[in-house]
């Protein structure tokens, strides 16, 4: 049988004939028109000819431009040696016409070579030389429809190991087992065990995702298939479908070996909404849905997908048997960003000084993709200042430009609008300072930055979080408010600053109450789900417009309350609230530890006392406790012994009266 691809090949050289055929035809008929002896005569004499060909089978004539005749060439078919064209001849012999004497006609094979081969070559040539580009650029020919193209790498061209992922141990651990059943299949054939056909790799962009994929590869030393969800999608019906094929049957070739595809969601979307649905996709998740029943896992041909909406994939393509596990890929926690800074640091000079534990206490929520960006901004910074090494100061400025962008020098500030924003900060980080549950304060600044900020104040956990309580919600809240509250306090005044806190602010108040059930009036209901878990997470209402109403209400009173704290907090402390402003407004930067010492010395803590803490205070309160218990049991049983002998007197009397 003829391949695809000779037929296509065939298919081309036809449509190039055909076209050739009716050029010529077409080109022909515009140029030359045949006409009879009677025509000629009279052009003849007429003296309306300005040359004359004779070959054997016709006589070619060129008219004059005055001859009123619209074609280039006029012929007619010999009728040799006859009266006409002897007449003829003589005519034109007679009028000086250029006359070409009589030639032979070209050759059969000079005349199919000239009018068919040469065109057909060139069309040929012409053809491959552009379409040829095309491919280069498209990846694949244009006649390659259903043809698989996704990105082979040999067994040792990923050039990544689990040594190059940090930070995803778990993840790590769940991989480790395919690695080792492509490398011992025997081991755990012989008891029956089946290698897993797929895994599915959740988790938040740039979390390192298609690099665990790389690296499971590498590890395993096999072939490795990259290709994202949206290749498979083609403009015709069955293309996407007939490329899943192919590439089965490639990788089947190539066993053992690993399938990824990136984004898998291009093609996996949910099947239940049909109005959301197209052919095409549709008729590609089938046949990959298909392809993952029909091949035998004991050739060891492993399936990777990565997304980060799990939750709009079919349930069909998560069924055990096809994706039997799903990977978390979720983001790093503290360890896991020091091993990641790592990692990423490893191929970077910098100074035996840096310390990436605080760096990573700095970047909390941080995926590996925002701290690779940070050290190479980090770098930058170092050649920029003419230094040979990154130091700390780099590193720290690169985490704030990630975060709040680059200091803007061209913003010039009011001095106005710069005492209003170092007030703002300041009541941010005095009330911060003042609660027990909110986060120590770490910087303050009022350097104007490129993503639109006037200044921020940063704080940072102590220790990695997995809870938060109510109470410590209900401060978060109450320092994102108190930067207004310090300005209607000091200029009773209210700006635009506040908008991204009172954003902040009002979200979380409004999950304490929806997601989190802290609110006594709807108690422990789920009022909302968020949806797109591992992207922006925008929840979805589950109630009533009524309820809806009543969640609206219950928001607004939590950011009243905390608001007044906010306002409370400030305005007993006042006169520590300006010194702290007339410090910053100075300095334009304050660090952590600088203002806790401002805070301490208005206090009256220095810092050579011993501060009592509120687990010294708790443990006071106990001891007092235990004290006063002990002191009321003495007296208790004093009392005790005393009515005993009231008793027994009492007794006595009554004893001697009845003698």
């Amino acid at each position: 049988m003829i391949d695809k691809k000779k037929k296509y090949i065939i298919g081309y050289i036809i449509a190039a004939i055909l076209l050739i055929t009716i050029g010529n035809y077409f080109l022909e008929s515009l140029r030359v028109q045949e006409v009879g002896y009677d025509k000629l005569l009279k052009l003849a004499n007429e003296n309306k000819i300005q040359s004359v060909r004779i070959k054997s089978d016709r006589i070619m004539v060129v008219p004059k431009k005055d001859s009123g005749i619209n074609k280039e060439v006029l012929y007619t078919g010999r009728i040799t040696n006859s009266s006409l064209e002897n007449k003829f001849l003589d005519t034109i012999e007679k009028n000086k016409v250029t006359y070409l004497s009589p030639i032979q006609n070209n050759s059969f094979v000079i005349d199919f070579l000239l009018w068919w081969v040469g065109p057909l070559l060139f069309v040929f040539i012409m053809g491959k030389m552009l379409f040829g580009k095309l491919d280069k650029k498209m990846g694949n020919g244009v006649m390659s429809f259903g043809k698989n193209n996704a990105k082979i790498y040999g067994e040792d061209e990923t050039g990544v190991n689990f040594s190059d992922v940090a930070g995803e141990d778990e993840a790590k651990e769940s991989l480790i087992e395919i690695v080792d059943f492509l490398h011992n299949t025997e081991k755990y054939t012989k008891i029956g065990a089946k290698l897993p056909k797929g895994a599915l790799l959740v988790g938040p962009p740039g979390t390192g995702k298609t690099l665990l994929a790389k690296a499971v590869a590498g590890e395993a030393k096999v072939p490795f298939f990259s290709m994202s969800g949206s290749e498979f999608v083609e403009m015709f019906v069955g293309m996407g479908a007939a490329r899943v094929r192919d590439l089965f049957k490639q990788a089947e070739e190539k066993a053992p070996c690993i399938i990824f595809i990136d984004e898998i969601d291009a093609i996996g979307k949910s099947r239940d909404n049909s109005m959301s649905t197209n052919d095409e996709r549709e008729q590609t998740l089938n046949q990959l849905l298909t392809e993952m029943d029909g091949f035998d896992s004991s050739k060891g041909v492993v399936i990777l997908g990565a997304t980060n909406r799990p939750e709009i994939l079919d349930k069909a393509l998560l069924r055990p048997g096809r994706f039997d596990r799903r990977v978390i890929v979720d983001r790093p926690d503290l360890r896991g960003r020091e091993a990641i800074l790592k990692v990423h640091t490893k191929d970077v000079k910098i100074s035996t000084e840096v310390d990436l534990n605080e760096i990573a206490k700095s970047t909390p929520g941080a995926v590996g993709a925002d701290l690779a960006n940070m050290v190479n901004e980090a770098a930058l910074l170092a050649v920029k200042n003419g230094r040979e090494e990154v130091i700390q100061e780099d590193l720290q400025e690169a985490v704030e430009i990630i975060i709040a962008g680059k200091e803007k020098k061209d913003r010039i500030l009011s001095d106005k609008e710069k005492k209003a924003v170092a007030f703002h900060e300041v009541g941010h980080a005095l009330v911060a300072a003042l609660l027990k549950n909110a986060d120590p304060v770490h910087k303050i600044t009022i350097v104007p930055r490129t993503m639109g900020a006037l200044g921020y104040t940063m704080q940072l956990p102590e220790e990695e979080k997995y809870l938060v309580s109510k109470e410590e919600m209900y401060d978060e809240i109450t320092v994102l408010l108190a930067g207004r509250s310090a300005e209607e306090i000091q200029f009773n005044m209210v700006s635009t600053g506040a908008s991204n806190d009172i954003e902040k602010a009002t979200q979380a108040a409004r999950n304490m109450i929806t997601i989190y059930g802290m609110s006594e009036k709807f108690d422990m209901m789920g009022l909302e789900s968020p949806s797109n878990r591992y992207l922006d997470g925008k929840p979805v209402q589950n109630c009533s417009q009524e309820t809806s109403t009543l969640i609206d209400e219950e928001t607004l009173k939590i950011i009243k309350e905390s608001h007044e704290r906010a306002k409370k907090l400030l305005l007993e402390n006042k006169e520590l609230l300006e010194k702290i402003a007339e410090v910053l407004l100075e300095k334009e930067t304050l660090m952590g530890d600088e203002f806790m010492r401002i805070v301490n010395e208005y206090k009256g803590i220095k810092d050579d006392e011993e501060v009592i803490t509120n687990e010294d205070k708790s443990e006071e309160k106990v001891e007092e406790n235990l004290n006063v218990k002990g002191n009321l049991d003495e007296l208790l049983e004093e009392d005790a012994v005393e009515k005993e002998k009231v008793i027994e007197g009492n007794k006595t009397e009554k004893v001697e009266e009845m003698k």
